[in-house]
Parts: C-alpha cells; sequence; structure tokens
C-alpha cells in the first residue's frame, strides 16, 4: 500500500494508484496541488498550519519552532504528531487559549507582559516547565503566562483568526505542518492531469476553504456585509480563476468593473488574506495573499484563508480551482417562493412574504446582504406573479461583450432575476432601454445577416444613435433586427423563450427577466 494525506487527511492506496482515483468526482477543469514528500521535507518556510478540530490556523514563526515543538511538527504525509494527546484545549477565555500540557526547558519570567491579538506564545501554568502550554492571543491583554524573558512570543496567527474563537472545551490540535511555497516548485505543481502516479508520502490539495470577514456561527459582524457579499456572489460557483499569478498574490478579475466601496478598519494583508480591490482599473476584482504586505485603502479585507493556502501559492496563471467561502450566499431573488421557503427553512431563516397566493417568484429581498440576513436569522422579500417574468437564452459564445453589457445593464450580472424598462410596443416588436453606464462601448458584435428569425432579442451597437436600446421582434425580418435598426446597427445577443407573455406587458412598466442556459 501506499500512504498519502488527501487535504490533510491519512489515506491508503494501492500501488500503482494515480491521482484520478483518489478524487473521481473532482472537476476536470480544476487544479489540484500536489506536493512530493522530498520537497515537503526539505521546504524553507516560517509558516506552519495547525490543524484543530474547529478549523486551521496558519502560524507565521519569528524565528526558528523552539526544539519542544520540533517532534510535534509533521515534515510529510507519512509522518505523524508526536504525543497527540497533550494538544488538547486546556482552558480559554476571552483573552488566550492554551493547548497542552507537554514539557521544555524554558525559564519563566515571572512577570506580566503585553500580548497582541494573534500572538502564539509559549509559556507555562504555576511557572512549572513541566506544564508548558501552545498559548493563541485571542485579543489584546497583558497577562503573566509563565512566559520566557521578552514574553515568550514565537509567532503570530496570520490566517484563521476566527477559528480561535470557534475553540471549546473538546477541540484539540490534530497536526501540526509545514506550509510549502511557490519557491518549491520544482516538487510542488498545480495539475488538471488525472493519470500522475501516487508516490508514499506526497500530499494532495484539493480545493482551497475561506471564511468571510464577520462570519461565525454564533456572533456575526456586519461592519463588511457589502463587501463580504461581493465575495460570496463571485464564489457562488466554487470557483476561483486565477487572472494573475503575482509574487505577493493571485488574482481573479472575473467580477472585476463592480461596484465595490471601502468597508471596514484598516487591515494588514497576511499570508491567505482575500480582499476586494474598491478602486482602479481592477475594482472588484478578488485576491488572495500568498505573503505579507501592508494593508491599503484600496482593498477591503473580506476573508481569510482557512485550509489549502499551498494550491494559492502554487496555481498560476489561467488556473482554475474550488474555491470554498463561508458561509454559503443567501440571495433568493429569482427563485419560486415555493423553493425559497425549503431553503430558506434549510439554513434556519425565517422567510416573510408579501403576497403567498399562486405561482410567484422573488424580485427582491429586505436585508440584502447574507451576512445581515444570518445575523437577524430572518429575511422580508417581495415577489410578483410568474406569468409577469420572461425567460431568455443568451448567446455568449456568439457575442460575449454584448451579454456581458447586457447582464451588467439588467442586473443579471449579479442576480438571478434582472429588470428593464419597458419603452414601447408596435408592430411584434418590442423596445426596452435600461440605463446604461456612461462610457460603455458596444462594439459590433454578432451582426444578422440575411434574415432575424422570430423572438431574437438584441441591442443596438455603437453604429446608431440609439446605442444601447433592447429589442425583441416576435416576427421573422429580412431588413430590420429586433431593435428596429438595420443589420449591421443591431448585435444579436440571445432569444425570449416566452414571446407570449411580452404583449401583456405596459408600456413604461418595468420587465423582470431569467435567464435559460443551452
Amino acid at each position: 500500500m501506499t500512504e498519502i494525506r488527501l487535504d490533510g487527511e491519512r489515506l491508503e492506496v494501492a500501488k500503482g494508484a494515480v491521482l484520478g482515483d483518489i478524487i473521481p468526482g473532482h472537476p476536470l477543469e480544476c487544479s489540484v496541488a500536489v506536493i512530493r514528500p522530498a520537497d515537503t521535507k526539505t521546504a524553507a518556510t516560517r509558516n506552519i498550519r495547525v490543524t484543530t478540530t474547529a478549523g486551521e490556523v496558519i502560524i507565521e514563526l519569528n524565528d526558528v519552532l523552539p526544539s519542544v515543538l520540533q517532534d510535534k511538527i509533521s515534515s510529510g504525509a507519512s509522518d505523524t504528531v508526536t504525543h497527540p494527546d497533550i494538544l488538547v484545549l486546556k482552558w480559554a477565555d476571552r483573552q488566550a487559549a492554551s493547548f497542552g500540557l507537554f514539557l521544555t526547558d524554558i525559564v519563566p519570567e515571572r512577570s506580566p507582559y503585553r500580548y497582541a491579538r494573534g500572538d502564539v506564545i509559549l509559556g507555562c501554568g504555576g511557572y512549572d516547565p513541566g506544564q508548558s502550554f501552545l498559548i493563541f492571543s485571542k485579543a489584546p491583554h497583558i497577562a503573566d503566562h509563565g512566559a520566557a524573558t521578552g514574553g515568550g512570543i514565537i509567532g503570530r496567527v496570520v490566517s484563521g483568526m476566527s477559528v480561535l474563537e470557534d475553540w471549546k472545551a473538546t477541540d484539540a490540535i490534530t497536526v501540526m505542518e509545514r506550509i510549502v511555497q511557490s519557491a518549491d516548485a520544482s516538487s510542488a505543481f498545480a495539475t488538471t492531469g488525472r493519470d500522475l502516479l501516487l508516490e508514499e508520502g506526497m500530499s494532495i490539495i484539493t480545493y482551497v476553504r475561506a471564511r468571510a470577514a464577520g462570519y461565525r456561527e454564533e456572533d456575526i459582524d456586519t461592519t463588511r456585509a457589502q463587501s463580504v457579499e461581493h465575495l460570496l456572489l463571485t464564489y457562488r460557483s466554487g470557483r476561483y480563476h486565477v487572472s494573475l499569478d503575482a509574487s505577493t498574490h493571485i488574482r481573479d478579475d472575473r467580477m472585476r468593473e463592480s461596484e465595490v466601496f471601502y468597508e471596514g478598519e484598516p487591515h494588514s494583508r497576511f499570508e491567505g488574506t482575500v480582499t476586494v480591490r474598491v478602486s482602479g482599473r481592477n475594482r472588484g476584482s478578488a485576491y488572495i495573499y500568498t505573503d505579507d504586505i501592508p494593508g491599503s485603502p484600496n482593498h477591503t479585507a473580506v476573508g481569510s484563508v482557512e485550509h489549502g493556502i499551498e494550491l494559492a501559492h502554487i496555481a498560476g496563471a489561467g488556473e482554475t480551482f474550488l474555491f470554498r467561502v463561508e458561509p454559503a450566499q443567501f440571495d433568493i431573488r429569482g427563485m419560486a417562493l415555493s423553493d425559497a421557503k425549503v431553503f430558506a427553512e434549510n439554513r434556519g431563516i425565517i422567510l416573510n412574504v408579501d403576497d403567498d397566493t399562486g405561482d410567484r417568484v422573488i424580485i427582491s429581498q429586505t436585508p440584502e446582504t447574507t451576512l445581515e440576513i444570518l445575523a437577524e436569522k430572518q429575511v422580508s422579500v417581495t415577489t410578483i406573479p410568474v406569468t409577469q417574468v420572461i425567460s431568455v437564452e443568451l448567446f455568449d459564445a456568439e457575442a460575449p461583450r454584448s451579454t456581458y453589457i447586457f447582464r451588467s445593464i439588467t442586473g443579471l450580472r449579479w442576480h438571478e432575476i434582472g429588470e428593464m424598462p419597458l419603452l414601447i410596443h408596435f408592430e411584434g416588436v418590442s423596445l426596452f432601454q435600461p440605463e446604461i453606464k456612461k462610457g460603455t462601448n458596444i462594439n459590433k458584435e454578432n451582426t444578422p445577416e440575411g434574415r432575424v428569425p422570430a423572438n431574437m432579442l438584441a441591442i443596438t451597437n455603437d453604429s446608431r444613435k440609439s446605442a444601447g436600446l433592447i429589442g425583441c421582434r416576435t416576427t421573422e425580418n429580412t431588413e430590420f433586427g429586433p431593435t428596429s435598426e438595420p443589420f449591421e446597427g443591431t448585435n444579436i445577443i440571445g432569444r425570449v423563450c416566452e414571446p407570449e407573455k411580452l404583449p401583456a406587458l405596459k408600456e413604461g412598466s418595468i420587465v423582470y427577466i431569467r435567464e435559460m442556459t443551452r
């Protein structure tokens, strides 16, 4: 048998097994990190991952790890933690939490010391080195932890601070191991291949998991609720697309050009910090930091990585990997009311409905953000009859830029339901005039030739004065497009799937739309 580690869990596989054998359901387009044992043992890194029964914490060491803890650090997937029974949570309060007991050779200073939030301390109880603890500072405080001269600070928590708040009396440290940096890429790499032969001691990381800023099940801080919502929206598909990999971070540009504002206090961007950019050309892009750099008013910190930072270190530009953010987004806009009731009940949320008669679709929710809803444990919704919602199918392959603009101006880019005002009906043509941001360029794209079939959806391009007008024509035409412009001024972006609903719409009203996939 061959022993490996899969996302931190030890696993025995048959000799000759390949990567695909252990991750059969993993999406083929998503990379995983592969760390060979030789690389793990020689990696020069000051960071260690502490896996606890409540989650993962990343510690950056000030210097060399004290010798007493060396035998507790796993240097490869086949190594085990020495004496795991001494790494249980012994006590915790509002200020600190400690794991022990174990023997050290420290000489207690017998003096109080000032500690910052996130400091990791080597101390002892009753000034007895035989009763030593690994102590995590949960809040700024002054205390005598029986530490050596200088306060006994051996490092600081750079990721997973929220886990410290979740520790309970039954929790324990199960594994401590060094983290492989991207510089160790000779034996650590990302791959989508499934035929890789598994080797003894190999470590496989299949996903990155992060916790949103302010989220704890028992205590939710909504200070950054809007920015966190942007993060949850971006990763509702569970995919992180690496648009750029730099020396200090990776960046995902899929939601670039979104409106995001600075929230919260300045926050240093430690390794594992997740941010969204709030200004500049990359406004709306999401960043995961792989090194420590100072904070910036151009970024709002929206989360921290709790598992899989190695994958973020190793993944390169153009790669995609699984990225899970806790909590899952709570956005039921566009959902059928019957489905929303089940969804809310499963999340433990009270659903307050304006009208519960017939088949209805939700068009708005209050509060709007996930953190606010989870904090209040209830949400109020506005609904309309399903007969007033029109389904459309968009042609992304044929008109990628035009469909991007359409989703942006109708709101479909952010929610499962969009809206646009109906301007006028005439001779089988319905024209809509949503507001378009100044400076938006609508270049010619997927213009028709010969004829336009019935029920096509189109946007007028910049070659005409009415650029940005949306239209649908319910009959075939060989001269004019759905917006009643000549073919060269018409970008075909999709089709209306329920044209029979169009005649009942009133001019000047808001029309709600949902998207169907091809």
